[in-house]
């Protein structure tokens, strides 16, 4: 995709010797793909660093969802063995 891209800016700037026109096209075509970039909107040139931004809310929230995880896990394990225990019980 990025190949296509480059060959079609370069096409319309070789077309820009005959008409101007292809020039603004070429130039529209460069901002739009280093302003909007390909994939997910991300852009390659991002001067917000919302990638790491975004990252560090995702480490934050799996760090508080382990931290959950790991203190109930330990302080129902009794409760829901007893529970398991009895199900069996009731379905053997």
């Amino acid at each position: 995709m990025f190949v296509l891209l480059l060959v079609l800016i370069l096409v319309l700037f070789g077309l820009g010797f005959l008409s101007p026109l292809w020039w603004v096209a070429a130039a529209v075509l460069v901002f739009g793909v280093t302003r909007h970039g390909r994939d997910r909107g991300g852009g390659w040139i991002r001067g917000d660093g919302s990638d790491r931004r975004e990252y560090r809310d995702y480490e934050n929230r799996r760090e508080r969802q382990d931290r959950w995880d790991r203190r109930y896990s330990r302080q129902h394990r009794a409760r829901w063995r007893r529970e398991d225990r009895r199900d069996r019980e009731r379905r053997g």
